[in-house]
This record gives structure tokens, sequence and C-alpha cells, in this order.
């Protein structure tokens, strides 16, 4: 089996200047280049993933905009395995790129899944792979979340947010690594 590791919009828009800052930035970003580092000693493949919207969408994630550009450090580089960086204009990273091709021609049977946000395009990321009969795997220590407020809904925390959208995931039969984070997001919530 072979086993991909999806860096799902790591841009500078989550960073705590961006304008969709993410709370745990910092802790989750931490852990993402934990498992990018694995990633290249192993030589796995690694899709990078980038977000854009539309001008008539937001003031977010623009592109040539600072918000969407890639977060320092991140993005493909060259001496180990295959890295590719896959731009999209909708949540899911399937959609409208060419990720089920290039993961198929490196032999990807199964992805890890990190980045942002838990709720938007890491959850329809891992919805497109389960449809694609990938196994996926998702680390709930490098994702993260915002706050999300409704006046009919209410108010849910973005630990809440997160770790709602993980229980929704691993019911559709995503595996959730580092589910002692997990605790934390409870904890947050109540």
């Amino acid at each position: 089996m072979t086993e991909a590791l999806l860096v799902v919009d790591v841009q500078n828009e989550f960073s705590d200047r961006g304008l969709r800052a993410v709370p745990n930035h910092v802790e989750a970003m931490t852990a993402i280049n934990a498992r990018i580092e694995v990633a290249r000693k192993e030589r796995r493949p690694i899709a990078w993933i980038q977000h854009f919207n539309r001008p008539t969408e937001s003031r977010a994630f623009l592109p040539g905009s600072w918000g969407a550009e890639l977060s320092p450090g991140m993005g493909p580089k060259e001496g180990f395995g295959p890295e590719q960086l896959f731009k999209k204009v909708v949540f899911g990273a399937f959609t409208g790129t060419v990720l089920e091709q290039w993961l198929a021609s490196h032999g990807v049977t199964q992805v890890l899944i990190v980045g942002f946000f838990a709720h938007m395009c890491v959850s329809t990321s891992a919805r497109e792979a389960l449809v694609r009969g990938l196994d996926v795997y998702i680390d709930a220590a490098a994702v993260g979340a915002r706050d999300l407020e409704d006046d009919l809904l209410g108010h849910q925390s973005a630990a809440e947010v997160c770790r709602s959208a993980l229980l929704q995931l691993s019911d559709m039969g995503a595996s959730i690594e580092n589910r002692d984070v997990l605790a934390t997001f409870v904890v947050e919530a109540d």
C-alpha cells in the first residue's frame, strides 16, 4: 500500500493575520510540518492543495494576494518523493484537478490528510477520497477550524466545529489519528 500526504490549504489566510484565522494555527502547523518531514524522509508522495476564491465570493484567498499564498516554507520541494501542487476553486481537492490521476500514477491507495478548514476543504477532500475507494486518515492535531455563528442555528466554537467534522468523517469510514487531541476539543467546547 502506498500512502500519500494531502496538505490541504496551508495558506497565510489561516494565520493570525489572515482573514480566516484559525485559533490553533500554530499548533496545527507544527503537526503539519512533522507530517511533511516524515513523508519526505519516507519519500512518500505529497499533494499540495491551494485554494483560490473568485473576487465575487470573498476578499479572502484572492489569486495574487498574500492570504492566498502558501504559508512560509510550504510547497513542493525536489529531492524527496514526488510532490505536486494542485490549485482549486471549490472545497474539494479532487474536483476540477488531476489529483485522482496523479495519485493513481504513483500507486496511492491511502491518503493522510492535514490542513484547513476541517469542516470545509479537509472534510470535502476526505469525502471525495472515500468515494474514490481510497483509505482516508486524518491527523486531528494537524487540522483546524474557526468559530461558526448563525442567527437560527446558534454558535459553535472552533474546537467544536473541528470535533464535529472529524466525528462525521469517522462515521463515514475515515480513520482519525492523534485522537488524544480530541479530548481537548471536548473540554474547550463545553
